[in-house]
């Protein structure tokens, strides 16, 4: 047999094994809350702090007005930012994680790049009830309802 022909069978094989692969569904991770009388979902990334956020839940805690920018919340433990880039941009509606305080922050307004923080999701639904002022006790828990 040829390389050429060996080439084009190896790369056939690669495509369909890849095709075969992207049709496989694949269960997305939500969480959800209420804020100010507005159900809130995000869907979440699939990386190694998003899965230490997840052990977490159900989880209590208090959502406060940082910088007229976000909304945070100290969590009960540091997370791992194992494989996690150095920085990112966040932009409104991201739902992360700044490592250094270890806390949760959700985006109302884009903003910088950022070291050390961690995108763990957007929210896809309720973003409007993160945009208005004010400290709020919500429950932060999974949404495994597909």
């Amino acid at each position: 047999m040829s390389m050429t022909r060996r080439t084009i069978l190896l790369a056939s094989s690669f495509i369909f094994a890849g095709a075969a692969y992207s049709q496989t569904p694949r269960k997305t991770m939500k969480i959800k809350f209420t804020l100010n009388a507005t159900p809130v979902v995000a869907v979440l990334e699939d990386n190694a702090t998003t899965r230490d956020f997840l052990a977490l839940l159900p989880l209590r805690v208090k959502l406060e007005d940082f910088a007229a920018t976000e909304k945070i919340a100290y969590l009960s433990s540091k997370l791992s930012t194992r494989g996690a880039p150095s920085a990112i941009d966040p932009k409104a509606g991201d739902v992360t994680y700044y490592a250094p305080w270890g806390n949760l922050a959700l985006f109302h307004k884009d903003f910088r790049r950022s070291p050390n923080l961690v995108k763990l999701g957007r929210i896809v639904e309720g973003f409007s009830a993160i945009q208005v002022a004010g400290t709020s006790e919500i429950t932060i828990e999974r949404d495994d309802a597909q």
